[in-house]
């Protein structure tokens, strides 16, 4: 059977709409270390740095580990169609306090008014269930190389906002910038609202009753052998499917605390040991982030997509997820391999800030390798009346990890050993992790695999 080459329109207004909303969260996440740490005469908080790498990482913390409790809602009362908007439009409102906070109690007030939006904000699950089920790998690399967009365009253009348009002197322009952040989800909202026609009936209804036709088939035999049956059973092959996604966001948390992780030292540590100065340009610190965001941009548009097509039309077919993911590890691992070679090399003085790209290149391999495929497997395999709340498992693992890496950063390269060692601690960690999923290929592949027994079941 042919292979659809082309994607459904409602893919393309999910997908888009995630260009607005990444915009806005990443404008405002790689901001916030900067405008809660510049001194009050220079239009900043004039907090610590620890402050704000908290404040971070719990923005990051819970825009991942809420949406797990509003998943519920999705999968059991209100189609996701509909929760979307909404989450953008309370995202909005966060933002816009932000821009007014004067302490450090307002910026967690709009750190958990975002969280709360983004809990609501299904745009991913919704691809799950609008793509065809062959095309989900390239799908998921595709958005979230759009994603990339909104996640280039908002560190990038806020370096030059706040730091050259919108500054009145020695007086920074963080504050307009989150209402620009704030504006974005608005328009998105309108954006996602306007797109939905295109989707057919999903998200019209809670996750449950959107069934595959594996799932209508077992509900009837439930139901022809007892009539007055209330609930349906997960079947044997729906336990091990789950159990399979929670094994893999198991290694997810070990991916994204180092990738989270990674960060930091490049704001801190390169910020005062690389030179930041490009013919004649102060660079902005959180060009680091959109670099990032523009290579995912062209490894997921151009690179991954051809790439997963080519394992599938092997002979041998395709390889694991696990297997991808291990890659993954493994690149991000070599990325602070990388770290430690820098540090060599600058001896006492300092090096380009140019190197930063090479990082970058790192680490943008490891999360193609790792993330959009979590997405795809879990639409794959997930039994559809716990759908969302799957999805958000593997959200649940970045939860954990945004928690993690603000502590391990105190623990690693806060000084207590040197910056080298706690790059070759995080590089070994990442090998062992990626040695494991190799060696429990074979066993985790069997969990989703339909063997003949659970056929007939």
């Amino acid at each position: 059977m042919e292979t659809k080459s082309k994607y459904p329109l409602g893919f393309w207004a999910c997908a888009t709409t995630e260009i607005f909303e990444r915009f806005s969260y990443y404008l405002g996440r790689s901001i916030l270390l900067v405008f809660v740490t510049t001194a009050v005469v220079n239009g900043g908080l004039g907090l610590e740095e620890g402050t704000a790498a908290t404040m971070q990482s719990q923005l990051t913390a819970f825009s991942y580990g809420l949406p797990i409790v509003c998943a519920v809602v999705c999968d059991k009362l209100i189609g996701a169609r509909y929760t979307t908007p909404v989450g953008m439009v309370l995202c909005g409102v966060g933002y816009w306090l932000g821009s007014t906070a004067q302490s450090a109690g307002a910026m967690y007030a709009m750190i958990w008014c975002i969280s709360l939006g983004l809990a609501f904000y299904k745009t991913g699950p919704l691809i799950g269930r609008i793509v065809p089920r062959e095309q989900l790998n390239g799908a998921y690399s595709v958005r979230y190389g759009l994603v990339n967009i909104g996640a280039f365009a908002g560190p990038f253009l806020v370096g030059i906002l706040y730091q050259d348009v919108f500054a009145q002197g020695d007086v920074l322009g963080f504050r307009p910038c989150f209402k620009v952040a704030a504006i974005l989800m608005w328009c998105g909202a309108v954006w996602f609202t306007l797109g939905s026609r295109f989707m057919g009936e999903a998200g019209k209804k809670p996750f449950k009753k959107e069934q595959t036709a594996e799932e209508l088939a077992h509900e009837a035999e439930v139901k022809a052998q007892n009539k007055d049956a209330k609930r349906v059973p997960f079947t044997t092959i729906e336990k091990k499917r789950i159990a399979a996604i929670f094994l893999i966001s198991a290694f997810a948390i070990i991916f994204w605390i180092f990738w989270y992780l990674a960060y930091l030292p490049v704001y801190y540590h390169w910020g005062t040991n690389a030179n930041w100065v490009v013919a004649g340009y102060n660079v902005p610190l959180t060009w680091f982030d959109a670099t990032n965001a523009l290579f995912c941009i062209l490894v997921g548009v151009f690179v991954t997509p051809k790439l997963w097509g080519y394992f599938q039309k092997r002979p041998q077919g395709d390889i694991s997820i696990y297997k991808k993911c291990a890659m993954g590890i493994a690149t991000l691992g070599i990325g602070y391999l990388f770290f430690a070679a820098l540090e060599l090399m600058r001896g006492d003085g300092q090096i380009s800030c140019l190197w930063m790209i090479i990082f970058a290149v790192m680490i943008t391999f490891g999360e193609m390798f790792f993330s959009p495929l979590g997405n795809a497997f879990i639409a794959q395999y997930a039994p559809s009346r716990i759908y969302s709340t799957m999805q958000s498992v593997w959200g649940l693992a970045i939860f954990f990890a945004a928690l993690g890496y603000g502590p391990l950063y105190n623990a690693l390269f806060s000084g207590k050993i040197t910056f080298i060692t706690a790059c070759f601690i995080v590089a070994a960690v990442s090998a062992v992790a990626s040695i494991a999923l190799v060696l429990l290929d074979k066993p985790l592949t069997a969990l989703v695999e339909k063997k003949d027994e659970e056929k007939a079941e």
